[in-house]
């Protein structure tokens, strides 16, 4: 066990022990089903920890021109590529670093086919029209979605030079989500899969969450290839490789009280460091709190920016909190690091890593400069 006290607040501490258990069982989903399972950047690009991951899993998905060179510099592989829109400029960099690149519309295909052809893989990204997220701002299916081409715009065959599909639908969801969807995507797009030498099944697939039948999905990509020998099937999940991996540690730094509600004022931020508990929204885990229960010590937990919405709550402890106390944010590693602002002036938390021996290597620590030239 760490010593708290040691970890600079506030902190993003990265557990070794926890992330080489998710590794292991995303490897074993591999080798048992036969298939790739990549880690996708959006959620995770802490390459301090890329050594760990590179000795389970050796590649990466970017939708970047600096993720996909973040994917071979440290990665050492180049990169699975999708990207809403690619540029003259910006692509001859996602040739230099790709090894398949998915395009979301045919007219980007088309138009950029000619550079990329016999140096990459090219797919194009398809829409099922069928996701289970209830979420619209997490749902690439959603009516109207700008992602993916859907059945009608395809027809019969696709454009020579096309050699795989890809498709999102999912969102921390489960194996019977995926089962439904590729029914969908057999039903719209079946035609076309002995035509094409990979499928990209994209991200979502939480299969390291507690209750996740593991089992069944090795049965289900089992079963999909058995039907399509052709195809090389790809997952590219992002959270399935962080999920309970570790924390982000903060301090209390003032206790205010209106109207009846206790709010500790931390030095984070949920707008600058935890960005989706608002954009979900979503209540994250605190250690040694729990939901709201009368009659208990119950506070808000207010961010360190000036907006007012900066806030989440409540949480209820045994005892009263006191300024100089520290809040354990649980489950904070996955779409965190990538999503931080400097919003308000505000620093990004500190970055370490809990090793295996109980080394804490604290990384990156962010000062002035770095604001300063963010904002140059």
């Amino acid at each position: 066990m760490i010593d708290i006290n040691k970890i600079p607040s506030p902190c993003y501490v990265l557990e070794e022990d926890l992330l080489r258990c998710n590794l292991a069982l995303i490897k074993r989903v591999k080798d048992q089903a036969g298939v790739d399972i990549i880690l996708a950047f959006k959620a995770f690009a802490n390459w301090k920890a890329f050594p760990i991951i590179r000795e389970y899993i050796p590649y990466s998905t970017a939708s970047s021109v600096f993720e996909a060179q973040l994917a071979f510099e440290e990665m050492k592989t180049p990169a699975h590529t999708f990207s809403p829109a690619y540029t003259d400029e910006n692509f001859p960099t996602f040739l230099k670093y790709s090894s398949h690149i998915t395009f979301n519309s045919l007219s980007q295909f088309e138009h950029f086919y000619p550079q990329a052809k016999g140096k990459v893989s090219c797919g194009i990204r398809v829409n099922p029209e069928y996701s289970s997220v209830d979420t619209d701002l997490y749902n690439p299916c959603a009516p109207g979605s700008r992602l993916g081409v859907v059945a009608d715009q395809i027809g019969k065959e696709l454009p020579d030079g096309i050699e795989g599909l890809h498709f999102h639908t999912l969102c921390e969801s489960n194996s019977f989500d995926l089962e439904k969807t590729l029914l969908k995507v057999e039903e719209k797009f079946g035609h076309l899969l002995p035509k094409v030498k990979w499928l990209n099944m994209g991200g979502g697939h939480l299969m390291t969450r507690k209750g996740y039948n593991v089992e069944h999905l090795i049965l289900l990509l089992r079963s999909f290839k058995g039907k399509y020998p052709n195809l090389h099937l790809i997952l590219e999940p992002g959270s399935a490789f962080l999920w309970q991996t570790g924390f982000l540690l903060s301090t209390v730094v003032d206790i205010v009280e209106n109207k009846g509600i206790k709010t500790a004022i931390l030095d984070v931020s949920f707008a600058c460091h935890m960005p989706d508990c608002l954009e979900m929204p979503y209540k994250p885990a605190i250690r040694n709190a729990t939901d709201e229960v009368e009659g208990k010590p119950t506070y808000r937990m207010g961010g360190n920016s000036c907006l007012s919405g900066d806030f989440v709550g409540s949480w209820s402890f045994d005892e009263e909190l006191k300024i100089g106390d520290h809040i354990i944010f649980e489950d904070m590693i996955h779409y965190t690091t990538v999503k931080t602002t400097m919003f308000n002036g505000i620093s990004h938390p500190a970055m370490a890593i809990l090793h295996s021996n109980g080394d804490l290597e604290v990384h990156r620590e962010f000062t002035y400069d770095d604001y300063k030239h963010r904002m140059a």
